[in-house]
């Protein structure tokens, strides 16, 4: 359900979105409560992250992703996380150094790290080429960029499963929203949780990648998990419906 503020209402920054709810983000998305991170996220994540010593996680929240990659053997993982909240537990729970900052502005030298990792950050964040080009700069030539997103064309505001009894015979099928136009959106996740979702077309994803000398070697569109489904039941009917986007790219020379 989409919530936009009311007309002449200050907007929140989705930074201070996060900052208040990052203990509903830990509560229900981390430590093994969400079957998507779990069956699905987790170990796509440490598929495509074996074998690099030095990985930055832009975006770690706190910081499941950067304990899984210390944990299959990256010599140094350094989490990056704009919300104190979300860095303090990270911090706390361990596995990584956390540092706070925004992903445009990554404080760190060129060419530092042979990986890097955005797991569902990107369509949170104002600045998508700005931090586009962070990653590609702190990348050594080679270096790997792993980016996990809602699907930009099938979990577009206003997409949905339709039940449509109206026709005849009647229909079910998945609602398309306005894909092509780039949106901003304040959805209520949870009665009281708002969250702010920027939607950009895949093709914005794409050309930055390439923009910055980033290009895609791989792309997985899963379904979604069993566990996932057995929470709800009411997204089975479409199951062949893809939540998540997965790109792999390498920073070419």
């Amino acid at each position: 359900m989409a919530a936009e503020p009311e007309p002449g209402a200050a907007r929140t920054s989705n930074r201070d979105l996060w900052e208040r709810h990052a203990r509903w983000w830990q509560d229900g998305f981390t430590d093994g409560a969400d079957p998507e991170y779990v069956e699905q996220i987790l170990p796509l994540a440490a598929q495509w992250l074996r074998g690099h010593d030095r990985v930055v996680d832009i975006g770690c929240g706190e910081g499941q992703v950067s304990r899984l990659v210390a944990d299959i053997g990256a010599a140094q993982v350094v989490g990056l996380d704009p919300t104190r909240g979300q860095v303090a537990t990270a911090r706390a729970r361990g596995g990584a150094h956390y540092v706070r900052a925004g992903s445009d502005r990554l404080p760190f030298p060129d060419g530092h790290f042979d990986a890097a990792v955005t797991c569902l950050v990107f369509e949170h964040v104002d600045a998508l080429d700005e931090s586009l080009a962070e990653v590609a700069r702190v990348l050594r030539e080679g270096g790997r960029f792993v980016l996990f997103l809602n699907h930009p064309l099938l979990q577009t505001p206003g997409s949905g499963w339709i039940d449509d009894q109206m026709l005849e015979p009647p229909e079910q099928y998945w609602r398309i929203g306005p894909y092509l136009t780039e949106q901003r959106t304040t959805e209520e996740v949870e009665p009281g949780v708002f969250i702010e979702f920027l939607h950009r077309p895949l093709s914005r994803y794409v050309n930055g990648l390439a923009d910055n000398g980033m290009v895609v070697r791989h792309m997985a569109e899963p379904a979604p998990p069993p566990g996932f489904l057995i929470r709800a039941p009411e997204y089975e009917e479409a199951a062949t419906i893809p939540r998540l986007l997965l790109l792999v790219a390498d920073k070419m020379a």
